[in-house]
């Protein structure tokens, strides 16, 4: 969707690993991103898991990112709405820079 101001919305390709110790944004491996979660992949958790860390590591709120497929797989595609791809990695790579 398209409007004044609007960014447009962003297809992510993410590899989940789940039951991870910690949940962090781990980088990138060729075209995915790869998240970890500390939670199961039962009853949708690991799939809440990924989409509330993916809109913390990249400062929009939960209801713009949204999973469009894979939800029983690691492999999932996620859009982020409002944010262009290339603010969307603008704001990975900062956040790796902090830490």
């Amino acid at each position: 969707m398209k409007g004044p101001g609007r960014a447009d919305s962003t297809l992510l390709h993410v590899r989940v690993q789940p039951r991870s110790a910690v949940s962090e944004v781990v980088g990138w491996q060729g075209s995915a991103l790869r998240v970890r979660v500390t939670e199961a992949p039962v009853n949708d958790a690991a799939n809440r898991a990924v989409l509330i860390l993916l809109a913390e590591a990249l400062g929009v709120p939960r209801s713009q990112v949204s999973l469009v497929r894979g939800a029983h797989g690691r492999d999932k595609l996620i859009r982020i709405s409002g944010i262009s791809r290339d603010l969307l990695e603008a704001r990975l790579v900062a956040r790796r820079a902090l830490g």
